[in-house]
């Protein structure tokens, strides 16, 4: 088994990276949470599992030892494979995938694509006295690091729209599932920012309440760098798309 891998990621993809190490790049398949906290040229260290097949050795990472083990512990139960277990943890973090299991919640499991009631069942069942009790407190269902991009974003290249739609496809969603939700995920990256906008118009004197004459000009540029709608902006990565598209997807 390799239970860790160090080294300097040389390449992401949409469910995968390319770590060097030693010389030798190791393709290993990774959540869309866990490939959100790495970047190409810099160093990067991974839980990891090798799952053995009779044709082939997929080698799994994970941002900590702690999702390694409930991956590990999700193949045990019936029907559940290696992709399985992973689509779960690119929906759901360990904790929620302990605390579903814990209080019986069905509802949260078929969150997953690829899991029914009676799939959601089995997994409780099997998993009951595995998991043990989440070790966190409040459990918010969804891959860890997947609240919603901070800066609004005008769009993304058709490349970085395929890839995300070709993870999600990846992780079990349906063809339409994927591209409404890209394209909710695209809206959404590109709406004004209201904080912004509306602490500017606070800041500002009200009409006619006899303030200085510059006032009136300071609250209508705060309320224009509030839009978030500059077409210079950067357009949005694919990480950052893959994470807004499964919030979407989560409501």
């Amino acid at each position: 088994m390799i239970a860790s891998v160090s080294g300097t990621v040389a390449a992401l993809g949409p469910l995968s990276a390319v770590v060097e190490v030693g010389g030798v790049g190791l393709l290993i398949q990774c959540t869309p949470s866990t490939l959100a906290g790495l970047r190409v040229g810099e160093p990067a260290a991974l839980a990891t599992t090798l799952v053995v097949r009779e044709t082939e050795l997929t080698l799994y990472g994970f941002v900590d030892a702690d999702a390694r083990d409930v991956f590990e512990s999700l193949q045990s139960a019936a029907g559940v494979g290696p992709k399985l277990a992973q689509a779960v943890l690119g929906v759901l973090d360990p904790d929620a995938v302990r605390r579903a299991v814990a209080e019986e919640d069905l509802g949260l499991l078929t969150r997953v694509p690829g899991i029914g009631r009676k799939g959601a069942q089995r997994i409780v069942l099997d998993l009951r006295d595995r998991l043990g009790p989440p070790r966190g407190g409040a459990v918010v269902p969804g891959p860890r690091g997947s609240a919603s991009a901070a800066a609004a974003v005008p769009g993304a290249p058709a490349g970085v729209g395929d890839a995300v739609r070709e993870a999600l496809a990846g992780l079990g969603y349906s063809a339409r599932e994927a591209e409404d939700a890209v394209g909710r995920a695209l809206a959404a990256l590109a709406a004004p920012a209201p904080e912004q906008g509306g602490a500017g118009a606070a800041g500002g004197d009200p009409a006619g309440t006899g303030g200085p004459a510059g006032t009136g000009a300071a609250v209508g540029t705060g309320a224009a760098v509030g839009t978030g709608s500059d077409p210079g902006g950067a357009a949005p990565d694919a990480a950052t798309l893959l994470r807004a598209a499964l919030a979407v997807l989560r409501r």
